[in-house]
């Protein structure tokens, strides 16, 4: 594959590029970001580029994190390119704000991006994710049960106002001025070598004498990502050896349909919606059930969109009973979508609002699935439809009273021997559930009655995530431990399990 050719043909058939646009490369150092700077360098003539070469140190990794910065601002000098490097305590604001790192960092390195922009007066920033990358993150929305908006995958070109929770942080990183409604406003993420593969970019290096640096945490297979790359897909390619361009051609396929779909949905919203309230979207009863059956689906996602800012994807279960419910259901039925939100038959109306007026949900990890979700120890579980994962450790060394003084109420620790042999799996509570609280010499309680008197409300009690070991439930996430796997005195080896707030499934980092 001819990687500069591909790339120009890429630019011209999405529009990409124009001449004389100003573009900020982020550069991490590694054969994607080194691959698409040499790229872009061979066109900045062509196009009339103004090239600005943009590197952030998260403050960890130690000298192998200093040494990447040194080679980007050394590369970037020797090609005579402009270079901003800077460097942030990115473990330390993850622990402040109780995120996970990986969505530290990208939320930090995507606003510091934009702000390299703005401050170069440019308009586009270039990162280097490819073919590869894009069948991973389809493959990844597919397994998480995403719509088409998800197995879309990656877009080639992205206003950077599309990346929810960015706002916030770009706003303190670039500040506000009175002509400028958002800083990440008009700025633009390209991705030119998203249909290049990862074994064509390294054989462009090789071809071209580029030495780029190797960052050895992409080996380390706790992360889901790293797990889908290094496992699944080589798994998968003894089914189908090219099933990573059929995942590349399918999210293609799909963008094209969505981009459809879209404005068809936004021609029937406009039609059909009668009220829209901060807290409740009504539809026209007689004319959202006139509608296909897709956009019936599309206008009901689109209003949990609307009512619940930070949530990813609407389950098929969800949507599909919820629509059912708007076509057959008599006045006063009602149907469950996730967080909290409840889609009600009226005389003429379907509203779609808060559950038993219940409010937002509360700011803590909830499970919007029924099914249960196979914990990974060592490993991260991503929660479904939700910003939250559940990252587990076994520690190497333990102190017992700090572990029984831990103020997290969303980190918890077992004895790793004394677990039932059953295999991890968060769920919501079933009926006749029981448990066995710590403290409470071995007394069982019924979860129902234990919710009741946690005073939680009633909205978001079948949304408790708990944590159970076949018909065991050892954590009631965020209240109570079980006595059963306490660790103690005798505790030979520890499992530590914390709830952190992170967006995985959309961290395509700069590369």
């Amino acid at each position: 594959m001819n990687v500069l050719q591909q790339v120009r043909r890429t630019i011209e058939r999405t529009g990409l590029l124009v001449p004389g646009d100003g573009v900020v490369v982020g550069v991490s150092g590694g054969p994607d970001s080194l691959c698409l700077l040499h790229v872009l360098l061979h066109l900045r003539e062509e196009y009339c580029l103004h090239l600005h070469v943009a590197h952030l140190h998260h403050g960890a990794r130690g000298a192998d994190a200093d040494a990447d910065a040194e080679f980007v601002a050394t590369l970037a000098a020797e090609w005579g390119l402009p270079v901003t490097v800077e460097q942030q305590d990115v473990p330390a604001l993850a622990r402040a704000h109780k995120l996970a790192f990986e969505e530290t960092a990208r939320r930090l390195r995507y606003a510091f991006l934009a702000r390299v922009a703005r401050e170069a007066g440019a308009h586009k920033i270039a990162v280097g994710h490819n073919a590869d990358d894009q069948a991973e993150t389809v493959l990844m929305h597919f397994l998480r049960g995403a719509g088409p908006a998800g197995l879309r995958g990656m877009l080639p070109l992205t206003p950077l106002t599309d990346y929810r929770l960015l706002s916030q942080i770009a706003n303190q990183q670039i500040g506000k001025s009175a002509n400028l409604q958002s800083p990440i406003s008009n700025l633009y993420l390209i991705r030119p070598l998203l249909e290049i593969p990862r074994s064509a970019i390294e054989r462009y290096c090789a071809d071209h004498g580029l030495t780029p640096r190797f960052d050895r945490s992409n080996l380390d297979t706790t992360y889901f990502r790293n797990r889908l790359r290094h496992e699944l897909l080589p798994l998968l390619e003894t089914y189908n050896p090219n099933v990573r361009a059929r995942l590349c051609h399918m999210a293609a396929v799909i963008a094209e349909d969505y981009s459809l779909l879209a404005q068809l949905r936004e021609q029937a919203w406009a039609s059909v919606v009668r009220e829209e309230q901060e807290v409740a979207i009504l539809f026209d009863r007689a004319g959202w059930q006139a509608l296909p059956v897709a956009l019936q689906r599309a206008t009901l996602r689109q209003a949990a969109y609307r009512l619940r800012k930070s949530l990813r994807d609407v389950d098929f279960v969800h949507v599909e009973n919820a629509r059912q419910v708007g076509v057959r259901g008599e006045t006063g039925a009602q149907a469950t979508l996730p967080m909290g939100l409840m889609l009600t038959v009226g005389y003429d109306t379907l509203s779609v609002g808060n559950a038993d007026d219940a409010g937002p949900p509360p700011d803590e990890p909830l499970l919007w699935s029924t099914e249960p979700l196979p914990v990974q120890v060592p490993g991260t579980t991503p929660l479904p439809q939700s910003e939250w994962v559940l990252q587990a450790d076994i520690l190497e060394e333990w102190n017992v009273p700090e572990i029984a003084a831990n103020p997290d109420l969303w980190t918890a620790c077992f004895d790793v021997d004394v677990l039932p042999a059953s295999p991890l799996a968060l769920r919501p509570r079933c009926q006749g559930d029981r448990f066995r609280p710590q403290g409470m010499g071995g007394q069982r309680v019924k979860i129902s009655a234990l919710m009741v008197n946690l005073k939680i409300p009633r909205a978001w009690r079948d949304h408790v995530p708990l944590l159970a070991a076949g018909d065991e439930i050892v954590w009631v996430c965020g209240r109570r431990i079980g006595a059963g796997a306490a660790v103690g005195p005798q505790t030979r080896r520890v499992a530590r399990l914390r709830f952190e707030r992170t967006r995985f499934q959309i961290a395509h980092l700069p590369r």
